[in-house]
């Protein structure tokens, strides 16, 4: 999945250093095989694949878009390759299974971003959407604006969607609840709490530019004194700290949730919530089992397609 100690799965590196071209890389296979070709492109690529399905041949395209300079592409073809053979040994049909990897002028990222990327409601008191949309809120919703580029996390995906879902029914809790954002990625879940009233925001990653682009997203949603980003690294928190937080939300790769399990719980306050995403439905019981074993319990789950994702909570 990530790359990173604390990138989300739902978007890898956020921009890139604008030397290697834009690279679009998809995979044509039958309807029946898209969520096991969307699963392996975000795996390789940490980022959630678009689907396109021709009307007339009825062949879907799965795609992602990525910064990839010549080498890059000549090794991810093979591995890419090796990966669908994988597949079809594992009884996936994919068929025509065919890859292709092309150049995409910057304009055209831009212009297909404007037409697939839609506004999302987080139930009536939050609304995600692009600077281009001309959305108006219902009365009463907070308004996160948020633009893809290379940077996912924009609340398209299963797992930020929950965190997304589960910060905006927490802050009913009176006083205004804090929060902490493990893995900030683009930094969405930050800003959407800053936009909720939230008494206390802060949001940290491994990776700089993710933390730069927090910054930058926090400041366009004119809560840039409200959300604290900063750099740092899941692995290294410390096993007990006075720093706690109302809701800690941590949307990672399940290894790193159940190995640093001691880490991120000294971080939420007595009586908080901590929202646990990033984990594949196939691996949630062992996530819940290891937070069960420190007394944590799931207060409320969701599986969609192959993410499952949990509200805990401490008895």
């Amino acid at each position: 999945m990530a790359r990173s100690p604390v990138t989300r799965t739902s978007g890898s590196k956020t921009g890139s250093s604008g030397k290697e071209p834009l690279r679009q890389i998809g995979i044509a296979v039958a309807p029946m095989d898209e969520d096991a070709v969307s699963a392996l492109l975000e795996s390789e690529f940490g980022q959630q694949p678009g689907i396109y399905t021709d009307a007339a041949t009825g062949i879907s395209t799965v795609s992602v878009y990525a910064p990839l300079a010549a080498a890059g592409v000549t090794e991810i073809r093979a591995r890419l390759t090796a990966a669908i053979s994988a597949l079809r040994a594992a009884g996936h049909d994919l068929q025509p299974g065919r890859l292709s990897i092309r150049t995409v002028p910057p304009e055209d990222w831009s212009e297909s971003w404007k037409r697939h990327f839609k506004p999302i409601e987080i139930g009536p008191s939050l609304l995600v959407k692009p600077t281009w949309s001309r959305r108006a809120p219902k009365r009463g919703q907070q308004v996160v604006l948020l633009d893809p580029g290379l940077s996912f996390g924009t609340g398209q995906h299963a797992t930020t969607n929950f965190c997304l879902t589960q910060v905006a029914a927490l802050r009913k809790a009176e006083p205004a609840p804090t929060l902490m954002d493990m893995g900030t990625g683009s930094g969405i879940l930050a800003i959407a709490a800053a936009k909720l009233g939230y008494a206390r925001v802060e949001a940290f990653d491994f990776d700089p530019d993710c933390v730069r682009i927090t910054a930058e997203n926090a400041a366009l949603n004119e809560v840039g004194k409200a959300v604290r980003p900063y750099i740092a690294d899941v692995t290294k928190l410390p096993a007990k700290t006075r720093d706690q937080f109302d809701v800690v939300c941590a949307n990672l790769i399940s290894d790193l949730l159940v190995a640093h399990r001691q880490r991120i719980l000294a971080h939420v306050r007595p009586g908080g919530s901590l929202v646990l995403a990033g984990i594949l439905a196939t691996q949630f019981s062992g996530v819940a089992a290891a937070y069960g074993a420190a007394g944590w319990k799931v207060i409320r789950a969701k599986t969609d397609r192959e993410w499952r994702s949990g509200l805990f909570r401490r008895p």
